[in-house]
């Protein structure tokens, strides 16, 4: 007998908590529903909970799948089902022989779930952390359409264009993330050491100083005296920040604020838009309808003041609006010539082709951009440090010159 812990919905529709002793999952679901409950989660918390001080299971917390292990189990799976394996068998195969303990747990969760009766994508959706909203809605979508198989297929190969985006971005930034980390040492070495010592010299004349050396003096005593209480308040400011910006309201502010940055803005909105096309081309090409397939494609935009954007054009093409006129309302997403092409590409049917042909040619339009950004951003990184670095000499070198007025 196992123990397992349920969450449940009861007749009021309040939700309910519990654990129950069963031979096995069918076993314990059949127990809720003997007690006239509607089963939420099953997971089983092993024996019991003996040699846990204080009623913590510290192995029941759950820990984070990579994003390599995700891509392997898509493509794998993608494979298995081409080759005619069931689904149920082919899920069982994944966890057994997966090389991460996390990750294998939950393609376990997953598997007694299917065997349980869920759906594939409804199943993943329990694991939201693990499985992105675009991955079960498109995953929902090949569940309806009966190509499952080339679903996967697709979303691994999004997930290899996204680790491959995501290691040039990273790649491309390790120079001016040290370059920045630098200009920070030094400007915290000279305002802390090499400040107080100018600041001693000056006292001693009793020299009026300008204003910027005065600033610059203030600055150097408030990280000497409180720089510990300024590191703490960073850190309590920055965590307040990060739950901020979880709240929906946080999120609008911060996305529309990335929007409207001059470089960084355009270059979101672009990568966006290549995403989108390239989701919904290969979603029509599938058989997907094009409702349907416009749903999950505005999952993969990531900014939600877009994706409001793209929810506006799905209710137009629903009242029997073009695609590429109900586009039209957002402009940041979609520029003229993006929505001629599409019109074009309605006209003669060819619009599944004519989106993925248009993602690609961004697509490597967007690496050139990302490339000359990052290659503009170094020299500005190395502006900035000096020009801190020239602020401060300068206002410790004025006083210096009016100090023979006061010697003599």
């Amino acid at each position: 007998m196992s123990q397992f812990q349920y969450r449940a919905l009861l007749n009021d529709g309040s939700v309910t908590e519990g654990n129950l002793e069963a031979g096995g999952r069918p076993d314990a679901f059949r127990q809720i529903e003997a007690l006239g409950y509607t089963p939420v989660s099953l997971s089983e918390s092993g024996d019991s909970d003996s040699g846990q001080p204080f009623g913590f299971n510290f192995a029941r917390r759950r820990r984070s799948v990579p994003f390599r292990a995700l891509e392997n189990f898509t493509r794998q799976l993608a494979s298995l089902l081409t080759a005619g394996v069931p689904l149920s068998r082919a899920l069982q195969i994944l966890s057994r022989e997966s090389s991460s303990a996390a990750a294998s747990a939950r393609w376990k969760e997953v598997y007694d779930l299917v065997v349980d009766g869920t759906a594939l994508a409804d199943a993943m959706a329990q694991s939201p952390d693990t499985f992105p909203k675009v991955y079960t809605a498109m995953v929902q979508a090949g569940e309806a359409g009966g190509f499952l198989d080339r679903v996967l297929s697709q979303i691994a190969e999004f997930q290899s264009r996204a680790r491959d985006l995501r290691s040039k971005v990273s790649s491309a930034l390790i120079y001016p993330a040290v370059l920045m980390g630098l200009a920070i040492v030094v400007l915290v070495f000279l305002l802390v050491f090499f400040i107080p010592r100018f600041e001693l010299i000056f006292a001693e004349f009793g020299a009026a100083l300008p204003l910027i050396t005065r600033i610059i003096i203030g600055v150097s005593e408030l990280l000497t005296h409180y720089g510990l209480f300024v590191l703490a308040a960073a850190a309590l400011a920055t965590l307040l920040a990060r739950q901020w910006l979880q709240t929906e309201q946080g999120r609008r502010v911060w996305e529309g604020a990335a929007l409207a940055v001059p470089v960084l803005g355009p270059l979101t909105a672009r990568f966006a838009m290549t995403r989108f096309c390239h989701m919904l081309g290969t979603l029509l090409g599938s058989g997907v309808p094009l409702i349907q397939a416009l749903r999950v494609a505005r999952e993969s935009v990531g900014n939600q003041i877009l994706v409001d954007a793209v929810t506006n054009s799905i209710e137009q093409v629903q009242k029997g609006d073009s695609l590429a006129s109900s586009l039209a309302s957002c402009p940041a997403l979609f520029p003229g010539s993006v929505l001629e092409m599409i019109s074009v590409a309605e006209e003669t049917g060819r619009l599944d082709e004519e989106l993925v042909r248009l993602s690609a040619a961004t697509e490597k339009d967007l690496d050139r951009q990302l490339k000359t950004a990052v290659s503009l951003a170094e020299p500005l990184m190395l502006f900035v440090m000096a020009g801190f670095i020239g602020i401060i000499f300068v206002g410790m070198v004025i006083p210096i010159f009016s100090l023979q007025d006061y010697i003599q």
